[in-house]
């Protein structure tokens, strides 16, 4: 089981270090775990040159997986956009073609005041977010910023093929299947062709799964949806630019993004896990950041790519034990339970293991 750890940039070598932690009290108690750590983001820019480097892609490649911490930072902001951390990774979803990304939104019960709706709206909440990864106005082209008649403009290309429609859904409907069966794909079909398209071939790879109950929204309904009465959702299917922004909404729905993983796969299952949140600068090198989101990127991976459901139970039952015991980073701390950092959270999960 080889693994390409990316720590990156802010607080990514933090979290990541607790993850892997992780991985190796597995790897003691027989796991065949081989981790390589690699450098993406703005540590690569400052080291290579580049966001990207062909030894990471080369790394990334001839592992099995990747679990990457977070990217970017205010000192590379003013740099070209071709040297900008985020293009690292774009570059490596796009070179490892990880079109599928799968979001959780899971509120645990510990947590249920830490969100700012009220309880009875999120109590119980588990919604899973597929979002297209690889496509969509991200990626097309053209692309640019240009003058015309004598006044700049910035234009950018929404496009979607419908195989790279196919593959997105059938990955949701999948998902569904194994859940409660009821998928919801998100578009602005009234608007967008592009998204007409959308909705109508998901439509028609619906005739694949007569047992997954499909319905449609609006995007913009769909976010007001969320947070009315998010658990009215199961699984929901999007692009990538809607995807982007409902999953980081439906973040929020938990009490903190710090506590929400994600996966990005291929065809084959092969994928980069990473946390949902950023790189968090603010914070980076003090301790303090939350390392439950990379612990549980690191159950997803051991669940999608490896297919070992009892390890990833395993991790998953340890951070419940951790939040039932009361300890919390600062990111969900709450009156009556117990404020840790960084590697405490860490310590905590592996004596729960």
């Amino acid at each position: 089981m080889k693994i390409c750890v990316l720590p990156g940039d802010g607080i990514g070598p933090e979290i990541t270090a607790q993850a892997v932690r992780v991985l190796d009290a597995l790897r003691s108690d027989g796991l065949p775990i081989e981790t390589e750590e690699g450098r993406i983001g703005g540590c690569a820019v400052d080291a290579d040159g580049v966001p990207l480097p062909e030894a990471t892609l080369t790394l990334a490649q001839q592992s099995d997986a990747v679990l990457l911490g977070a990217v970017g930072g205010p000192q590379w902001d003013n740099l070209p956009r071709e040297q900008r951390p985020e293009r690292g990774l774009l570059g490596i979803r796009k070179s490892l073609q990880l079109f599928a990304n799968l979001r959780p939104a899971i509120l645990y019960p510990e947590l249920a005041n830490a969100s700012t709706l009220k309880p009875e709206v999120v109590a119980g909440l588990d919604i899973m977010i597929v979002r297209e990864l690889t496509g969509d106005i991200y990626f097309g082209q053209p692309r640019g910023i240009e003058e015309r008649d004598g006044e700049t403009v910035g234009y950018n290309t929404m496009i979607y093929s419908e195989a790279e429609i196919r593959r997105i859904a059938r990955v949701a409907f999948d998902i569904a299947m194994k859940r409660d069966r009821r998928l919801c794909s998100v578009d602005k079909m009234n608007v967008l062709e592009c998204t007409q398209l959308w909705r109508d071939v998901v439509t028609d790879v619906a005739k694949e799964f007569p047992e997954v109950e499909l319905s449609h929204m609006l995007v913009d309904n769909a976010a007001m949806q969320l947070v009315r009465n998010p658990k009215q959702f199961d699984v929901m299917v999007t692009g990538n630019m809607f995807g982007d922004i409902l999953s980081d909404e439906a973040s929020m729905l938990t009490g903190s993004i710090g506590m929400l993983p994600s996966a990005s796969l291929d065809a084959n299952n092969k994928g980069m896990y990473e946390p949902s949140h950023g790189s968090a600068p603010d914070i980076a090198g003090k301790g303090l950041a939350n390392p439950l989101a990379t612990i549980l990127s690191a159950a997803m991976m051991l669940r999608y790519t490896f297919g070992n459901e009892a390890a990833a139970a395993r991790i998953e039952s340890a951070v419940k034990k951790v939040l039932a015991d009361g300890l919390r980073t600062a990111d969900i701390y709450e009156a009556g339970t117990r404020k840790v950092g960084t590697a405490a959270m860490g310590d905590a999960v592996l004596a729960a293991l």
